[in-house]
């Protein structure tokens, strides 16, 4: 049998006869698809971009990955710098417009998250120091001040800076409600620093 009966024999649709090869091996015969433009337009930018990136790296000196990441952190640490400058010092004005709008209320909220494992309901102090009482260890009791270390922290007494993990306004508010328990004396953890005066 000819080439030609056998592939009239064979079940091929009419639009696919001409991708048909001229060759078979046990009676199987092959259609030769042709790889989709889009595919073949990906292959081509693939190799062009993979060979830019290997002249650039390796033949003209291109960062290597530590240089790069000294240069993105280097502007992490700058980021953060002026995210401190911003929003690291106390504004009265801005603490009073929290107060007055709900801000204990939410405050409480925010104290409970995140504060209380530590400084317990009441802030009768648990870790932390008991927050009721006239002594206060890097505070003083004013607004101002207990700002300052929920948002910067304390590395040296075990306090988070929550200025970069919660939002500005829960920052105030935070303030806000810890500003509620001063001499108000709840009976919990003995005293710690050094006794602040109204």
């Amino acid at each position: 049998m000819s080439q030609g009966e056998e592939k009239e024999k064979l079940h091929v649709e009419e639009d696919e006869k001409h991708l048909l090869l001229d060759h078979n091996y046990d009676n199987i015969h092959e259609l030769n698809h042709p790889l989709p433009s889009w595919w073949n337009a990906i292959f081509l930018v693939s190799v062009i971009y993979g060979t830019a990136y290997f002249f650039y790296y390796q033949v003209f000196g291109g960062p290597t990955l530590k240089e790069e990441f000294h240069t993105e952190y280097g502007r992490v640490l700058a980021a953060q710098t002026e995210f401190k400058k911003l929003n690291g010092v106390f504004s009265q004005s801005f603490y009073d417009g929290i107060v007055k709008n709900d801000g204990v209320k939410k405050g409480e909220e925010v104290y409970e998250l995140n504060c209380m494992p530590c400084h317990m309901e009441n802030g009768k102090g648990d870790v932390g120091p008991n927050l009721t009482d006239k002594h206060w260890i890097v505070a003083k009791g004013n607004p101002d001040s207990i700002h300052h270390v929920v948002f910067h922290g304390s590395e040296a007494n075990g306090m988070p800076a929550w200025g970069e993990l919660i939002k500005k306004d829960e920052v105030y508010q935070a303030v806000a409600y810890v500003m509620t328990f001063r001499n108000t004396f709840v009976k919990g953890k003995e005293p710690q620093g050094e006794i602040v005066e109204d």
